[in-house]
């Protein structure tokens, strides 16, 4: 910090505006910060003009995902399964936050990521089946029964049902034993 004396040359006191620069810098600051916070946080624009947050899936057999958003960070874990739903939960650049079913959360460079919808069965009990109807309705006949874990595609959903496509199967399954898909979320 300089040192001044009453009355110097530009008659100011140097002390008093560099105060008064800092005070008024701090409302700037803090904005700046809290538009940062608000990106890095999914809040507000996006980098993709995209929600937050919203579901995509894995999209290679292998994808790093790491502490931070940059490859300085260390990698935590390894997806091996294509097509495994996740949620993006920020963005910060190229980098997207994302969090799996068991509600873990990551780092993950944007291009090993695709916007094709996929869901899990997440059921109380992993002994437990969730009956895959042959139409969105719980009166129709069941066409198979689907143990928690099993992936599938989401081709539809209206709300209540969702349409899930896999191997070996077809049909529709209440929307509220998916993980992958919104509560009410409607898909064409």
């Amino acid at each position: 910090m300089a040192t001044c004396r009453r009355g110097n040359k530009w008659g100011v006191n140097v002390r008093a505006a560099a105060g008064a620069a800092a005070r008024a810098s701090i409302p700037g600051l803090v904005m700046l910060v809290l538009a940062a916070s608000a990106a890095f946080a999914g809040g507000g624009e996006t980098t993709s003009g995209l929600p937050i947050p919203r579901f995509v899936s894995i999209k290679t057999d292998r994808v790093n995902v790491r502490g931070g958003p940059d490859k300085d960070h260390d990698v935590a874990w390894i997806y091996t399964r294509v097509g495994w739903p996740v949620e993006i939960t920020a963005e910060f650049e190229n980098w997207r936050r994302i969090r799996d079913s068991d509600g873990t959360e990551g780092w993950v460079y944007h291009s090993l990521l695709s916007g094709k919808r996929t869901a899990v069965v997440q059921l109380k009990a992993k002994t437990d089946l969730a009956p895959l109807h042959a139409k969105p309705d719980a009166q129709s006949a069941v066409t198979a029964q689907l143990q928690s874990g099993v992936l599938g595609s989401v081709k539809s959903c209206s709300g209540l049902w969702c349409r899930l496509v896999g191997e070996g199967y077809d049909g529709f399954i209440e929307q509220n034993r998916l993980w992958g898909v919104y509560p009410d979320e409607k898909i064409e």
